[in-house]
């Protein structure tokens, strides 16, 4: 479109205005050669020259005074704009009209059929107990794969099981804070359904009767779905989400909606902080906190939670719990609360790496109502021979001196590379991209500042819990600031991103990294799935871990590979000795 064509619509004043200010800026006038024009320009801006200069110093940009001038009544045009589009009201629900496809083309894998999920032949199932313990919290800590086993042969009744967490439950939330609100009606008519099946013969699947707890982003009809924030405290959705919807499906019983970080960071939630089983006086992590918290102290038979940069990774580590972060774009969110669009993801928080693989298996899939839900296989195989594998290790990570502090962390990490040798794998030393992707951190700021745009526009921002410079509010006022050019510009870095990752794992199907090095910004940016388990205690008794990072919807050979190195170690079977009491709803203050 030729630009005086494009003018046609404005006034031939304004045409004439703006072609003269066009003109000094091509030849080269400086702000001095037209003052009084310039001047005028000025006055009908409310932005100034002087505000738009100190502006600059966020993009990088060195303008003159005239090229200033120039852009001071489309500025205003801009502001109008902002403030129109801030007049429509947008639900959390509602996605941009684009997403992220962790796939480069022409690579997505081909979709297929759901297979049956059956579990590892176990002599643990074979040697059933003849009856029910006298105790059922005997049971409290036991796998899904064994609950499930007692459940199907009739020795345990989901509601008696039901019964025995929600105790638990309420035994120990005072000490540990992880429930929000309880789901016990909901919870004793699944039960009660469960049994009828089961006795009937009609048994649904893996889950059948397992009572589970959901992290309070995920809608649930019949409680609130608070996000873990006092802004919403009371908000209902009268509707499941999809992964709620599908657990269901499968027979499992929903028994709590479990501590969040307030709006998915950390672990205070707005009456309390969620505590770490092992070490009470110390908190859960997050964002994730209730469900990590709760699966290893034995209060649920699993849990689901989310993860945009950590949140799984993080309690997981901080709880020992066994976590399973899925590819982007294999689990729908439909019903969760959006952070960062391109970078939220639903996984599980387990007591084993079998039991993430049960879960997953049944919340899978397209659904329609996520459109970056990529239809693709998945095919659980416990017996797979891993030594077929081609297994990497981050060398950079291994072989760097530990921080201090961390050194028995570094001494598990680098004992569990001799556990997977022992399992006959040669391990390849292999190096992240080098791309420099800690900038890229920008997207999830920007993302999660458009998502809660209102909030910190209705100054809502200051009733939130936490008021400090690494929390969402401040966060959220500085996401304001990032320059839409900024925001495409890392994405497009983020294609690069992609595509060497892309390289890296055409010579490894699944490699291995520290939990907290780079590999967690960088995977949770491309969407590569994860598992991350534990691999040693420390000296105080607390749990460490290592992450195992597989091909996008590479799930299947992640967790077999994961569950040979969990069954080598055991160190999952481990779990917290809890003694029942209190903790203040929030940390004493530091000491001076």
């Amino acid at each position: 479109m030729e630009p005086d064509r494009a003018d046609d619509r404005t006034a031939p004043a304004e045409l004439d205005r703006r072609r003269f200010l066009t003109l000094a800026s091509a030849l080269g006038l400086a702000a001095g050669a037209a003052p009084s024009l310039l001047a005028q320009e000025e006055k009908k801006a409310t932005i100034t020259r002087e505000a738009l200069a100190d502006a600059e110093s966020l993009t990088g940009l060195q303008l003159t005074e005239t090229e200033r001038s120039l852009m001071l009544n489309g500025l205003e045009d801009l502001k109008k704009a902002y403030a129109t589009l801030r007049e429509v009201e947008i639900d959390n629900s509602v996605p941009p009209a684009f997403h992220f496809d962790p796939t480069l083309p022409g690579s997505a894998p081909p979709a297929a059929p759901r297979a049956p999920f059956a579990w590892t032949p176990s002599i643990d199932r074979v040697r059933l107990p003849a009856a029910p313990p006298a105790n059922l919290e005997d049971l409290a800590f036991l796998p899904v794969s064994q609950i499930a086993s007692l459940l199907a042969a009739g020795k345990v009744k989901s509601v008696d099981l039901t019964k025995m967490y929600l105790a638990r439950l309420r035994r120990f939330d005072p000490l540990l804070h992880a429930v929000i609100n309880y789901t016990e009606e909901r919870a004793l008519e699944a039960a009660e359904r469960a049994d009828r099946e089961i006795a009937a013969g009609k048994i649904r699947g893996p889950l059948h009767g397992v009572p589970w707890g959901a992290k309070d982003l995920l809608a649930a009809r019949g409680a609130p779905t608070t996000w873990g924030s006092v802004l919403y405290k009371d908000q209902v959705l009268d509707y499941d989400a999809t992964v709620v919807e599908r657990l269901e499906a499968a027979g499992a019983v929903l028994v709590a909606k479990l501590g969040v970080g307030e709006l998915a960071w950390g672990d205070v939630w707005f009456r309390a902080m969620t505590r770490n089983p092992w070490k009470p006086e110390q908190g859960s992590s997050g964002s994730s906190a209730g469900s990590a918290a709760a699966v290893t102290a034995g209060l649920v038979g699993f849990t689901l939670g989310t993860e945009t940069l950590g949140s799984i990774v993080s309690p997981s580590t901080r709880c020992g719990a066994t976590g399973l972060r899925p590819t982007f774009g294999r689990v729908s969110r439909h019903g969760a609360m959006a952070l960062a669009w391109t970078m939220d993801k639903i996984g599980t928080l387990c007591r084993s790496v079998e039991d993430c693989a049960a879960v997953f298996h049944a919340i899978y899939g397209p659904d329609g109502q996520d459109e970056t839900v990529i239809d693709a296989p998945f095919r659980w195989n416990p017996g797979l021979d891993v030594r077929r594998l081609r297994v990497g290790y981050l060398k950079s990570a291994f072989d760097e001196k530990p921080p201090e502090g961390l050194q028995e962390w570094r001494a598990n990490d680098l004992a569990a590379l001799e556990v997977v040798r022992g399992l006959g794998i040669e391990l390849v030393p292999i190096a992240l991209p080098t791309l420099p992707f800690q900038a890229l951190r920008i997207i999830l700021t920007a993302e999660s500042a458009a998502t809660f745009d209102q909030v910190t526009r209705d100054g809502k921002d200051d009733l939130m819990v936490r008021q400090v410079e690494q929390a969402w509010p401040n966060v959220f006022r500085q996401g304001q600031t990032i320059p839409a050019v900024a925001y495409i510009q890392a994405n497009r870095v983020r294609t690069l991103l992609k595509r060497e990752m892309a390289k890296l794992m055409s010579t490894v199907d699944v490699y291995i990294a520290p939990s907290f090095s780079d590999n967690l910004l960088l995977t949770n940016l491309t969407g590569n799935p994860a598992v991350v388990l534990p691999n040693g205690f420390r000296k105080d008794g607390t749990p460490t871990s290592l992450t195992f990072t597989g091909k996008l919807f590479g799930e299947a050979e992640l967790l077999a590979f994961a569950k040979a190195y969990q069954d080598k170690t055991g160190f999952h079977l481990k779990h917290p000795d809890l003694k029942e009491g209190t903790t203040p709803p929030y940390p004493p203050p530091a000491p001076a």
